[in-house]
């Protein structure tokens, strides 16, 4: 049988890792696995259910009726594909409160690790290296400064047509970084067995054939 191979890559918002790990999963034919979409994903119900983002007992409360899975590429919810509802401004404001509950993080470490053991995966989000994946063959952290991630992501937001200001992201930014890397159930870090990878002044094409060359050579 063949072996499966794991790639984790860890970094915070607006680094590019996303768009890097589902280029990378299709070079090389492997699942890609957006674990930051999950999230995203159970705070979209958590909204719709009109339940505080920060009531953590109430949010705990809708894991045991919640199904997420990856399909063709694709993520659905409860049977839903819901690719573009979770790409919101409002999602962005929440996430990082329902994604720092432990009962919440416990429940999707155990899907992502499932996951890991069916299937050949590349696998992006803020605690793969470190808790997730802790073995995984291949482990990045992908990083870069401040305003260029600020940049990338209000760039982003002009082609979907939303209408925040770059000060807006910028601040965003900032105050999810703060969050994601204080926060007691498992911290944004960089592990010590981890490749650091600044693509500040790299292109995602940079940035992917750095990653790619270093996975191809040792497989």
């Amino acid at each position: 049988m063949e072996k499966k191979l794991s790639i984790a890559i860890d970094g915070p918002a607006g680094s590019g890792k996303s768009t890097l790990a589902k280029i990378l999963a299709e070079e090389l034919n492997f699942e890609y696995i957006d674990t930051g979409a999950m999230y995203r994903a159970f705070t979209y119900k958590v909204l719709i259910n009109k339940i505080n983002p920060q009531d953590e007992e109430s949010v705990v409360g809708l894991l045991s009726s919640t199904e997420i899975d990856f399909i063709d590429n694709h993520i659905y919810l409860d049977g839903l594909k819901i690719d573009e509802l979770i790409r919101t401004n409002k999602i962005n404001e929440n996430v990082s409160y329902v994604a720092s509950y432990k009962k919440v993080r416990d429940y999707m470490v155990f899907l992502q690790k499932k996951m890991a053991e069916r299937k050949s995966v590349v696998m992006d989000g803020r605690d793969i290296t470190s808790v997730v994946l802790p073995h995984a063959d291949f482990k990045f952290f992908i990083t870069a400064s401040v305003e260029e991630r600020a940049k990338r992501r209000y760039l982003e937001n002009i082609e979907k047509g939303l209408n925040t200001s770059f000060n807006e992201v910028i601040e965003g930014i900032k105050k999810r970084d703060i969050i994601d890397s204080t926060r007691l159930e498992s911290p944004l870090t960089k592990t010590d067995d981890s490749i650091l990878i600044d693509n500040t002044n790299l292109s995602i094409e940079q940035t992917l054939k750095i990653i790619t060359d270093l996975v191809k050579g040792g497989k």
